[in-house]
């Protein structure tokens, strides 16, 4: 697409679908730009008005599909403030030329700290002692922690989140190992492996895989039967990387320790509620049930600091893009 930058500084117009840090759209109102914002309406009724948008930024309130591009004939760019990008239909976007800005960048070091959180949650036993407490009953010995020191940590997805957990991991006397699709991501945190030596040395595993046909219910029973020893698992990235039957079975058997984990396989796609309907699955009331398992509501990457560093992430693409 050849762009007239000239045309785009003096007369782009933008519709904001999701509500974020403000400084994103006084950003876009200081280059000039008609910044409209609609928090309320169906995806029917702005595919009804989308084609007088030049630029649309949106989280995950619904997808960005087929349906909503064709009918999206200005669309120049669309801003996921957030991560991934599995709610856009990214290849017909790129067909039509549309420019992608997502922000891995901005969430990236939350990602990492509340990950690190659940992991010294999970082995310090510190939300079942606490509700104990509470409840006046005092258990030392039951409640008697496991060190991360000495332990092999095994990261699946080694981009900005994969990275930013195992900066934390720099303070303990672990090793950090890396397996991704990708080659020669390994640094000076984390070395990267063969999925086998992954399978042969892990004691806890964290996923920050994206939401792809490759990564869907990949930790299944099989995946979680090649590790040669017992784990912990943790899910910061997406719910739909573990089959959540396969995981409760794992849980009681012992094969997998623990479980921190901050998404689920049965959030909606918009990830601001639970369920598609309300009718909690089987294995969701298993899960709830036991002590060594935590339960966050994809939050890890949702901090005050986030959301302003997402938005000045998003605002920046945009301006080295359009603003030149």
């Amino acid at each position: 697409m050849e762009l007239d930058q000239k045309y785009f500084l003096k007369n782009m117009k933008i519709l904001l679908l999701d509500s974020n840090h403000e400084l994103l759209k006084n950003g876009l109102l200081a280059l000039n730009w008609q910044v409209d914002e609609d928090y309320t309406s169906t995806k029917t009724e702005v595919e009804g008005k989308i084609h007088q948008y030049d630029g649309i930024i949106i989280r995950s309130r619904y997808p960005i599909d087929k349906t909503f591009l064709t009918k999206a004939v200005n669309l120049k760019f669309i801003g996921r403030v957030g991560a991934g990008l599995e709610n856009i239909d990214i290849d017909f976007a790129q067909q039509k030329g549309i420019h992608l800005f997502n922000a891995p960048e901005g969430n990236r070091n939350a990602v990492g700290e509340h990950t690190l959180g659940l992991l010294l949650n999970l082995l310090n036993k510190i939300n079942c002692s606490d509700k104990e407490v509470r409840k006046g009953i005092w258990k030392r010995e039951e409640n008697r922690g496991i060190e991360l020191d000495g332990k092999t940590v095994g990261i699946i997805g080694y981009g900005n989140m994969g990275k930013a957990f195992a900066k934390k991991l720099r303070g303990f006397d672990v090793t950090v190992l890396a397996y991704d699709i990708k080659k020669n991501v390994g640094d000076e945190n984390a070395r990267q492996v063969s999925l086998e030596e992954l399978f042969e040395k892990t004691d806890i595993l964290s996923l920050h895989v994206p939401h792809t046909p490759l990564t869907y219910k990949m930790i299944d029973e099989k995946f979680i039967s090649n590790f040669k020893s017992n784990f912990w698992i943790l899910n910061t990235a997406r719910g739909t990387v573990i089959e959540t039957s396969a995981l409760v079975k794992a849980l009681k058997s012992g094969k997998i320790l623990g479980a921190g984990l901050d998404v689920l396989e049965y959030e909606k796609s918009s990830f601001e509620n639970m369920f598609e309907t309300n009718d909690l699955p089987k294995d969701f009331k298993e899960l709830i049930q036991m002590d060594n398992v935590i339960l966050t509501p994809h939050i890890a990457g949702w901090t005050v600091e986030s959301k302003e560093k997402l938005a000045q992430v998003i605002l920046d693409k945009i301006k080295l893009t359009f603003n030149k």
